[in-house]
This record gives structure tokens, C-alpha cells and sequence, in this order.
């Protein structure tokens, strides 16, 4: 017995050593759980990475006051907005490169992924010259304190500017998991995060003859961090070592591509930016009800909170991947079940964090603020949000596995239902009708989240996501 335990134990770690190392392997054949977790393990500690931006984020900033702490929050429902057509195209690169990668044409898979670059530059430049132009008004419009935009159109200012460098390094890591090379995709966020971990204290509070900059050194370091992470995504994509290599040939915008990229890509984001926008609304609705010191304990709330549902969100690209190259290799039976056997680990793995949160929440909360009412707020948030967690794990697996197919279309359509239909009117009538404020609000994320789970699953069970061609 200790004899097959002990060599249970060393395939697990071999298993983990060869899923960091980034060894090439082939998804289509084999076990399905050792597929499931070489490509999770890398794909968790991809999106660890980016949960680690925000909390250190908001951990320097929250030191600065509510105001600086609501700034950043606000702008960052805003800037969801960028996320989301980041997501979007990097889900229709992440579809097409993986199905090239899956019907072994790597040099098909190499022009997708060029040609998705192409179109994330050209979409960001048409939103963030009006996000940095405006971005006094878009704090105004978020309901904003007359305090709060003063400290904080530049820190609005220079995070909407430089909306490139977060569109790049989503979409090129799409790229590369797409490739099944889910490796150099969290090593460009480790990247990144160090030098925004370094920076973020040095312009914040400056140190020697680096003046200290408040908030606009958060903005600044965020900026910069990432701008690294995209360079060294850039280096690698160009060098010629990888499943992929880009040549400069490979800039000739090709339309065809282009058009099958937009056709996936458009739902996928509009799928995204249904979800951000509900947030938007839901921050709105925080800082209406409960002021800033409401909207200051949600953002770090939210901010924890997605510490660890990022981390959820990589195990459900690992779904992505499998089901479009497992359909590329025409396996759809393989696909689905990996899917399966992903979300049984995510649900785990989130029932977890939500035992975690439930007991631990005052000394979590208590590293990031003690200011009463703020605290006050950040607890409740995270306590009622938390419930939904095993439902949010669940669903994510699904909706990704919709995307990975190329089927960006029936998400999109679970999201209306989901956000616009549920989520939004019932924070409003609990938030504002029934008069329960930013509990309202908190209340409503959990049951509108385990209503998209429900829904998803039933669809993906009717199995037309297998058909979709790319």
C-alpha cells in the first residue's frame, strides 16, 4: 500500500515538474487528466500572477485613503471594458490557433495569431484616446466624489492610455495557450508582476531621488509592468525556439483570417462587455447607496475576490484549449469530457477558497484597511459574494469550453439573461426598493451567477458546440 502510494506521489510531482517546465506535449492523445492539469497548472499560475496585480495594487493604494482606493476601483470597472474586448479577441485567437495546432498546421496557426494582433491594435487605439481624453468624465459618470476626481484623473487618465499594453498581453497569452504553450504565457505575467511589485511601492512612496507620485506612481507601474510582460511576449512570439514562429511576413493583414477571427471575436466580446458593464452598473449602484466608504470596502472586496477566481479562470482556459484542439484532432467525445473532468477540479478547488473566505474574512480584510466603515463593507462583500463560489467555478469551465469551440455566440446570449435580465434589476430592487443598500447589491451576485451556471451547463450538455467550424 505505501509502495503504491509513494509512487502515486511521484507521478503527481513529475506531473507538476513537466506542466512548469513547459515541455511540449500532445493534447489529442493519451490521459485525459494528465492533458487536464499540464495545461491547468501553468494556466493557474498564469492568472495567480494577475490576481497578484491587483491585490498589490490595492494594497499600496488603499494606504492612500478612500478616495485614491475608489479611484482605482472605478476605473477599473471602466477599464473592464478594455479587458473584455482583450478577452474577446484573445478567445478567437485562442480558438483558431488551437484548432490549426490540433489539425497539425502550425504555420496556419502562426498567421491567426499575427493576424489577431493586427486587429487588437487597431480596436484599442479607437478606445483609449477617448479614455485618455475624457477620463475626468468618465469618473463624473461613474458618480464619482468631487474629491475622488481630483486626486484621481490621472491615475484614470494614464491606465485608459495605456490600454494597449493590457489588450497585448491578454491577446498574446491567448495566442500561446492556444498553441498549447501555456508556459511562456504565465512566465509573461511573472514578468510583468515583478516589475509591478517593484515599482508600485517605489513611485508610489518614492524612495532616494525617485519622487513619490501618490496615485499616479500606481498608475504608472501598473503601465509600465505590464508594457515589460508584452515585450518579453514579443521576444519569444519572434525568436523562432517556440511551436510558433513569427515572421515579419506574417504583418501582411490577411482577410480571410481577419474576417473568421472578427466573426468569433465580436460575440465573445460583446459576451464580456455584457458582464463588464453589469459590473459597472453594480459599482454605480455601491457608491449611490453607501457612499465611498461602500465603494471603497467593494473594491478591495472585489479586488480579493478575484484573487482566487482568477486563479479558477486559468483552469477553465485549460478547457479552452482541449476542447478546440481535441476538435481540430476530430475527438468532440474527448472535448466534452474534458471538459467535464476541468470543471469537477474547479469546483473543488473553489469550494475550497469558499470555506477559506467564510472563516478567515476580518484578518483578510484587516490586512488591506481598518478603517471601520470601509472594513464594514469589504467584510459583507466577500462574505455574501463567496457563497456563489463552487457555481462560479462550474460555470467558468462551460463558458470557456463554448469559446474554445468557436462558440462565442450562445455565452454571449447566457450572458443577457444572466446580467442584464437578473443580475442588474434585481440589485436595483433589492439595493434601492427594498432599501437594503450595498447588501442588495452583494446579494445579487451569487444568485445571478448560479442562474448563468445552471443554464450553461444545460446547453453545453446539448452538445451543439461540437459542429461549430472554424
Amino acid at each position: 500500500m505505501t509502495t503504491k502510494s509513494n509512487s502515486s506521489i511521484q507521478s503527481i510531482v513529475a506531473l507538476i515538474k513537466q506542466a512548469i517546465k513547459g515541455e511540449t506535449a500532445d493534447y489529442t492523445t493519451g490521459s485525459l487528466r494528465r492533458a487536464v492539469l499540464l495545461l491547468a497548472i501553468p494556466m493557474m499560475l498564469e492568472m495567480c500572477m494577475e490576481s497578484v496585480f491587483a491585490v498589490v495594487d490595492i494594497f499600496f493604494v488603499s494606504h492612500l485613503g478612500k478616495h485614491a482606493t475608489s479611484t482605482v476601483g472605478l476605473t477599473e470597472s471602466v477599464i473592464t471594458i478594455v479587458y473584455s474586448l482583450a478577452i474577446g479577441v484573445s478567445m478567437a485567437a485562442t480558438a483558431m490557433v488551437a484548432r490549426r495546432i490540433g489539425e497539425k498546421n502550425t504555420e496556419e496557426a502562426t498567421k491567426a495569431g499575427m493576424q489577431a494582433i493586427i486587429v487588437a491594435v487597431f480596436i484599442t487605439v479607437l478606445v483609449s484616446v477617448p479614455g485618455f481624453i475624457w477620463a475626468h468624465k468618465i469618473l463624473e459618470l461613474m458618480g464619482a466624489e468631487p474629491e475622488t476626481i481630483k486626486i484621481g484623473t490621472t491615475y484614470t487618465r494614464i491606465v485608459m492610455g495605456g490600454s494597449l499594453v493590457i489588450m497585448l498581453l491578454f491577446l498574446i497569452n491567448g495566442v500561446f495557450r492556444g498553441a498549447g504553450d501555456a508556459m511562456m504565457a504565465m512566465k509573461s505575467l511573472w514578468v510583468a508582476n515583478i516589475c509591478n511589485i517593484i515599482l508600485c511601492p517605489l513611485l508610489i512612496r518614492g524612495l532616494g531621488p525617485i519622487p513619490a507620485l501618490g496615485l499616479t506612481g500606481a498608475a504608472l507601474a501598473t503601465t509600465i509592468g505590464r508594457g515589460v510582460g508584452v515585450l518579453y511576449q514579443l521576444y519569444h512570439l519572434f525568436n523562432g525556439k517556440n511551436l510558433l514562429k513569427f515572421k515579419l511576413h506574417h504583418l501582411k493583414p490577411v482577410s480571410s483570417i481577419i474576417k473568421s477571427l472578427v466573426t468569433i471575436a465580436w460575440p465573445g466580446t460583446l459576451q464580456f462587455l455584457i458582464g463588464s458593464g453589469s459590473w459597472i452598473v453594480l459599482a454605480s449602484l455601491v457608491v449611490q447607496t453607501g457612499q465611498s466608504d461602500a465603494s471603497a470596502g467593494y473594491q478591495i472586496a472585489i479586488r480579493i475576490v478575484l484573487f482566487f477566481l482568477l486563479p479558477a479562470w486559468g483552469m477553465s482556459n485549460a478547457a479552452a484549449t482541449l476542447v478546440g484542439q481535441n476538435l481540430g484532432a476530430k475527438q468532440p467525445e474527448r472535448a466534452a469530457a474534458s471538459v467535464l473532468q476541468t470543471a469537477k477540479y474547479n469546483a473543488v478547488f473553489m469550494g475550497v477558497v469558499s470555506l477559506i473566505f467564510l472563516l478567515f474574512t476580518n484578518p483578510i480584510i484587516s490586512f488591506f484597511t481598518n478603517e471601520p466603515m470601509v472594513k464594514h463593507y469589504a467584510v459583507l462583500a466577500i462574505r455574501v459574494v463567496s457563497l456563489g463560489y463552487v457555481f462560479y467555478g462550474v460555470g467558468m469551465v462551460m463558458t470557456n469550453a463554448f469559446n474554445g469551440a468557436g462558440d462565442t455566440r450562445t455565452p454571449t446570449v447566457i450572458n443577457i439573461f444572466g446580467f442584464w435580465c437578473i443580475q442588474i434589476p434585481l440589485a436595483y430592487i433589492l439595493a434601492k426598493i427594498v432599501g437594503l443598500g450595498p447588501l442588495g447589491v452583494f446579494i445579487a451576485i451569487p444568485v445571478s451567477e448560479t442562474i448563468i451556471t445552471i443554464t450553461a451547463y444545460i446547453l453545453f450538455k446539448k452538445g451543439k458546440w461540437k459542429t461549430v467550424v472554424v
